[in-house]
């Protein structure tokens, strides 16, 4: 029996969410503060404040209107925030204590499109959808120029860095550079030179040199002071961010001379250094492989000495601008999470694969990300080698990578293999030793990876080029996708799923075919081993898990609950569990022994890909196409401890509460019911001190020498009782004594003391009609008893 209640405890029984990776930018604007901590970025109706060293999210800031945030933009003394959504609102932010301190209407006819401040703080431009530029002076609340004759869309505005001069530039749809003078309240100039849009205005640290950058793969030089073009050097990629480099910042990598130097960041995806006087460019950045390269964003931090760019696909990256040495990554997006893996000996670091060539690694206790680049089409699989440093991947560019994380958490790629003539969406590594990996592809065929014993060897240097791998062995498997490989614990068994319904086992490693496991009315998604019997599970489309018998290929149990198809299958707890994740975001944990689902886990919105359980099997981790990645904790013994204790502390207040009742301290009784929230235990305590001879005196010394909260909750209380009539009069005795010694204007204090009333009116009415029915009736009963009273029966006549 002991043994049985310890099998039993160490069945799980509840997940809870640990951690939640989740997107924090979704394209926009972003902004660093002046010091460099505080990152601001946008993502959807809100703005996200993060904290740049831990990564940590640290406020959320979203209107009122709970619309897109159009605009935003962060005061250089750093202290004002102001926000602009698609309801034409402009909001005010204490953004340190994420409040609103004003919220006013834009004015402008359509959505704020850019917004900026000047370098005193004092003074807001606003470009609007509706070609109009609006000042706002932030400090005593009032817009002081309104200029017009922008046609289109102004999505620039930048004030000039001399808060003296009282000068505003704008650019428009019609690509000419707008000059606005705040004290003349007119247009001083039009600058027209660029063919495309404008895409950034940055000015030199003296005032008197301007750089535009736009999509016309131009970069122009402008004196301020004439208003003429000094210099148009010709970039060769549509440019989405210039930065002019002050003295002090300026990398020395390509730099020969002094002079102006200035950054581009454009379609090409790389950062690029430019000398302004002869248009060379003098340095540029290695170019990665794969998509989503391009870079949208490109701020500078003067004051930190930081550089701020944004990918196509959300990355942001943090540089110091003085050596372009990379600092910080940031992953804002991951779109649609495709698979997730613990990594490291003691699960320290996750790996993200979503819609994207790059794999993102995250350390679960700061934060830090690092993104991996090797890939040129989307990441589809992974899977981690026994001692968590090795792990691999496979994408849509028929080919597979494995990558070494070290001790410092840094991870490369140590060896890639090609060899697939379609998409390979399934991977699978050796269990016993990091000896093979197992491929399954579109193309229908399995390969065989044995690892090089190379890579095993802790002295391979990081910088050298992958190694490359060969396929030991292919084998056509089934007839359609194989969207699933599975290597048993004894590295001798492999299993395969496919669209075509069936799972297939085959001996390693010569991929024979053992025999075929046939069931399942749709395709399968995922196959996987018992760590512990010879058993397989299979989760499919058709909303079911199998698990089948290795000896036989007999379907043992079929487990059926999702209403949507089962995507993933794990086995935790020894074998004796399974956790399943379907397209309908939910993931289920079961019981194998009696078929029993024993706990839906509800936190994704979209179909989980991905599901992993730690070493210790004390953890799990799911990724979701709604581009969430969630770390979920086994709370079990957690839950039964609180549980035990909370049974343990109520059955000490009940013994208390009968030796009170016993010992007559009703008083006490009936406070320690109500502390308790148990309406039954209260009623019991006031019947007990109605059954008592002294029994009006009692209930009222027992009533008013109660605090107000228990007074509000014996209300509350009665209004449950009152609804019945074999309680009404424990519930009109306690409302007795509080109308009779209560003031009404204290009672109407009394919390929900409206609702509680007007749920005791109807059913008081009622008992009062039956109490008068009843009293009626005992009336006529005793009429009807003196009436039917015999005449006295007269005495018989004595004999003579």
């Amino acid at each position: 029996m002991e043994e049985a209640a310890a099998g039993l405890s160490r069945f799980k029984a509840n997940y809870a969410v640990e951690r939640k990776i989740e997107p924090f930018y979704k394209g926009g604007k972003v902004q660093l503060d002046q010091t460099g901590q505080h990152l601001f970025c946008v993502c959807g109706t809100k703005v996200n404040i993060l904290d740049v060293a831990s990564g940590a999210m640290l406020q959320s800031l979203e209107q009122e209107d709970q619309e897109d945030i159009t605009a935003f933009d962060l005061s250089p003394d750093d202290e004002v925030l102001v926000t602009a959504s698609r309801a034409l609102l402009l909001a005010h932010w204490s953004w340190r204590e994420g409040s609103v301190i004003r919220l006013w209407k834009a004015i402008h006819t359509a959505p704020v499109a850019t917004m900026a401040f000047d370098p005193t703080s004092t003074l807001l431009a606003t470009g609007g959808c509706d070609g109009a530029v609006r000042i706002w002076d932030i400090v005593r609340h009032y817009g002081t120029h309104h200029f017009r004759g922008s046609p289109g869309v102004v999505h620039l505005v930048a004030f000039h860095p001399d808060p003296a001069r009282l000068l505003l530039f704008s650019s428009a749809t019609d690509a000419a550079i707008r000059i606005w003078s705040l004290q003349d309240q007119s247009c001083l100039a039009v600058l027209t030179a660029h063919y495309s849009a404008v895409t950034s205005l940055t000015f030199s640290v003296d005032g008197h040199t301007m750089l535009s950058s736009g999509r016309d793969k131009i970069c122009i030089v402008w004196d301020l002071r004439s208003h003429q073009a000094l210099r148009t050097i010709p970039v060769f990629e549509s440019v989405e961010a210039a930065v002019l480099l002050p003295e002090e910042l300026t990398p020395k990598v390509g730099v020969k001379s002094t002079g102006l130097y200035f950054l581009t960041a454009g379609n090409q995806g790389t950062l690029r250094m430019w000398e302004a006087a002869s248009g060379q460019c003098v340095h540029t950045q290695q170019q990665l492989p794969g998509p989503g390269r391009e870079l949208t964003h490109c701020t500078l931090v003067r004051a930190a000495g930081l550089l701020l760019t944004v990918t196509a696909d959300h990355n942001l990256l943090l540089y110091e601008a003085h050596s372009l040495k990379l600092r910080k990554q940031f992953a804002g997006y991951s779109e649609e999470v495709l698979d997730v893996r613990f990594l490291g000996p003691e699960d320290s670091h996750i790996v993200v694969a979503s819609n994207s060539p790059c794999l993102k690694v995250f350390e679960l206790q700061t934060s830090a990300c690092q993104i991996l680049h090797g890939h040129t089409d989307i990441v589809l699989a992974l899977d981690v080698f026994r001692k968590g440093w090795l792990f691999a991947s496979c994408a849509k560019d028929q080919s597979i990578r494995i990558w070494r994380m070290n001790k410092t958490g840094e991870v490369t790629c140590v060896a890639r293999g090609s060899g697939h003539t379609h998409s390979v969406g399934t991977i699978c590594c050796s269990r016993l030793k990091e000896t093979f990996l197992v491929t399954g592809s579109q193309d229908c065929t399995v390969k065989l990876w044995p690892v090089p014993k190379a890579l095993l060897s802790k002295s391979t240097a990081p910088d050298n080029d992958p190694v490359l791998l060969q396929a030991q062995a292919t084998q056509r498997c089934h007839d359609k996708d194989i969207n699933s490989v599975a290597v048993a614990p004894n590295d001798k068994l492999l299993a395969t799923g496919s669209q075509d319904r069936t799972a297939k086992l085959w001996a390693l490693p010569q991929c024979q075919l053992l025999g075929i496991f046939s069931g399942h009315r749709r395709g399968l998604w995922c196959v996987q081993f018992s760590p512990m019997d010879q058993v397989l599970a299979t989760a499919s489309a058709d909303g079911t898990v199998k698990l089948w018998a290795l000896q036989d290929f007999s379907c043992l149990k079929t487990f059926e609950g999702h209403d949507a198809s089962v995507l993933k299958v794990a086995f935790v707890s020894r074998g004796t569990q399974l956790l399943s994740s379907g397209s309908d975001g939910l993931v289920k944990l079961w019981t194998i022994k009696n078929n029993e689902c024993i706990r839906t886990l509800d936190a994704h919105h979209d179909k989980v890909w991905g599901l992993h359980c730690s070493r210790l099997d004390d953890r799990a981790l799911t990724g979701a196409s709604d581009s969430c990645v969630i770390l979920w904790k086994d709370v079990t013994e957690v839950e039964q401890a609180e549980e035990q204790a909370k049974r343990e502390e109520q059955v000490v207040k009940q013994q208390e509460l009968d030796n009170l009742l016993q010992e007559k301290r009703y008083l006490r009784a009936l406070g320690l019911a109500i502390s308790l929230d148990r309406p039954h235990t209260v009623l019991t305590v006031i019947q007990a001190i109605r059954k008592d001879p002294e029994a009006l005196e009692k209930l009222e010394a027992t009533v008013l020498r109660l605090r107000r909260d228990q007074k509000e909750a014996l209300l509350r209380f009665c209004v449950t009782w009152n609804t019945n009539s074999r309680h009404c009069h424990e519930a009109q005795a306690v409302l007795g004594v509080l109308l009779r010694h209560e003031a009404p204007e204290e009672l109407l204090a009394y919390e929900g003391v409206q609702s509680s009333l007007e749920a005791l009116l109807p059913y008081t009415e009622r008992h009062f009609q039956r109490l008068s029915r009843t009293l009626q009736a005992a009336t006529f009963l005793d009429f009807l008893w003196h009436n039917m009273k015999l005449p006295t029966i007269p005495a018989a006549p004595s004999a003579l």
